[in-house]
């Protein structure tokens, strides 16, 4: 026991930035090639023989991620850790967790309301949204929803924990949650859908609701690992709500406007798959697909990165160093930029082989879309840094006026696009890519203006070369794609992925390379880390 201890000690040692991003882009990467296993499982059992099953699963995630959006997510990392870490700044501990239960069970309270809302109208939800499914599809999507409903109730108490670890740089149970829940619907989706039976009683006779329920499985063990994460906290747990705490006042205060623009950006989805129920049957699933594909990188790249920086971005305002915030912000902004380039460039030409690792043979209109989606990337992936430049300073309404402008423009160009221009789901890509430059470049306009010389001569200098570098990593990349073809024999992932490694290792290795030429600091420390490690690995042979 005393082992085990120990080694739960060691792990949520506080990490510095470097390692804590390095973790959270591993772990994200990991929990990306569960997801997209996962997701080829499912397709492989159902996509060709029950698409119907599919659409209807994937609707039925919708409205609980919704709640779990407009109530919890990102809103709370945003919100409670600027107070949280204010309070142990000034050796605060008991304000600090009276904060962190009173946010648990507050947070707790207001979603169990919400799933029970959710089971209880699933069958008008689903009638007034998505009137494109038929009456399969109709009955499965309220059966299931009616089943993941728990799902913000879990989430919304699994997110406090996990803000107040990311606060004091614990990230190692944080970042293993995601893995777990993943590996929870695989479970359903291997052993659930053959039904559940106990001592010869049969409890479930199995089919794709076996997949809710290994989604639910998945919540529940992400809240029992990332609980392990508060060990040595010397958390204070009590079951109350502190309503005098002023911390918890203030924190109160700062959720609305952020949990309101989560959710409003969450809009964007619904509208999306609504829209999509009104095309042929597969396409829920097949737009769906597209969005996780492009979602990957963003999440290693743009969310993993942002969230190392963000607490110590907020420190840096807490002390009153706005030049360092500056500089700091910039740094970021052009990792986060030099990353996202070549891995947009990537993702377009080799979207081929990305579609196939989903669907056995590929999908073409999967790939399609995704070229679409891969414009989107480079701006995602700056989204969220852009976004907690605004919190760190405490001001979350700037980037919700924001985003209810952007989200009304996209639900506009989605609806014109695929019901005007019959554009299909192709026109719900586009409308993204359009919305996510807006929302972007109208972010860095306003904090332009608060924080003097942000985008300076050097910055531009910089990111200019990374676009001049990443015209020859395209041709590169297509010349890689020619050389190495998609063909019909590639059926399986491990036909494939061997291929789109090779055309993912070329093309990356020219834009660093061209990089480093055209002098830029960050492709100068890859470079130089990569000689650093073959220098020790010589000088270990000899």
């Amino acid at each position: 026991m005393g082992r085990v201890r120990n080694v739960v000690n060691r792990a949520n040692a506080r990490l510095p930035l470097k390692t804590a991003a390095a973790l959270l882009g591993g772990s994200t990467l990991l929990a990306s090639l569960l997801g997209l296993f996962r997701d080829r499982l499912l397709n492989s059992t159902y996509a060709a023989t029950y698409p119907v099953g599919l659409d209807a699963y994937t609707v039925a995630f919708t409205i609980p991620d919704f709640m779990f959006f407009l109530l919890t997510s990102g809103a709370l990392s945003v919100t409670f850790i600027p107070v949280f870490n204010e309070r142990l700044a000034k050796g605060n501990k008991k304000s600090a967790w009276a904060l962190s239960y009173s946010m648990i069970n507050f947070m707790a309270l207001v979603t169990l309301v919400a799933s029970l809302l959710i089971i209880i109208f699933a069958d008008v939800l689903i009638t007034l949204i998505w009137p494109g499914l038929n009456e399969q599809g109709h009955g499965l999507a309220v059966s299931m929803m009616r089943v993941i409903a728990v799902n913000p109730f879990i989430f919304a108490v699994a997110s406090v924990i996990a803000s107040m670890q990311q606060a004091v740089g614990r990230f190692i149970f944080f970042s293993l949650a995601p893995l777990i829940y993943n590996f929870g619907i695989i479970i359903g989706i291997v052993f659930f859908t053959n039904g559940i039976t106990i001592f010869g009683f049969e409890l479930f006779e199995g089919g794709i609701m076996g997949v809710a329920l290994g989604v639910v499985l998945g919540s529940i063990l992400q809240l029992i690992v990332g609980a392990i994460g508060l060990i040595g906290m010397g958390f204070d747990y009590r079951f109350k709500i502190a309503w005098r705490n002023k911390a918890f006042r203030q924190t109160l205060g700062l959720l609305p406007a952020r949990s309101l623009d989560q959710g409003i950006d969450y809009i964007n989805t619904i509208v999306e798959t609504s829209l999509a129920s009104r095309l042929a049957v597969g396409a829920i699933r097949n737009y769906q697909q597209a969005l996780t594909l492009h979602s990957v990188p963003i999440n290693l790249i743009g969310v993993a990165i942002s969230t190392a920086a963000f607490p110590q971005m907020t420190e840096r305002l807490g002390l009153g160093q706005v030049d360092m915030f500056r500089k700091e912000l910039q740094s970021v902004l052009r990792v986060i930029i030099w990353l996202a380039l070549p891995v947009a460039v990537v993702t377009y030409f080799g979207r081929g082989y990305l579609a196939s690792f989903l669907f056995n043979g590929g999908n073409p209109e999967v790939a399609t879309a995704l070229g679409v989606l891969s414009i989107a990337i480079i701006f995602r992936s700056v989204y969220h840094i852009a976004s907690r430049s605004f919190y760190a300073q405490k001001d979350t309404k700037t980037p919700l006026y924001i985003s209810l402008f952007t989200i009304a423009l996209n639900i506009a160009l989605a609806t014109w696009f695929t019901l005007g221009l019959g554009l299909g789901i192709f026109g719900l890509a586009w409308a993204q890519v359009i919305t996510a430059a807006s929302e972007v470049a109208i972010l860095f306009a306003v904090m332009s203006t608060r924080i003097p010389k942000l985008f300076d001569e050097a910055f531009i200098s910089s990111i200019g070369r990374m676009l001049m570098a990443a015209v020859p990593t395209g041709f590169i990349s297509w010349s890689s794609v020619k050389l190495f073809d998609f063909t019909v024999r590639d059926q399986s992932f491990f036909a494939t992925f061997p291929k789109f490694a090779l055309i993912a290792m070329i093309s990356l290795a020219a834009f660093v390379g061209l990089t480093y030429a055209l002098r830029l600091s960050e492709a100068h420390k890859v470079i130089k880390w990569i000689n650093k490690g073959l220098f020790f690995q010589a000088k270990g042979q000899n």
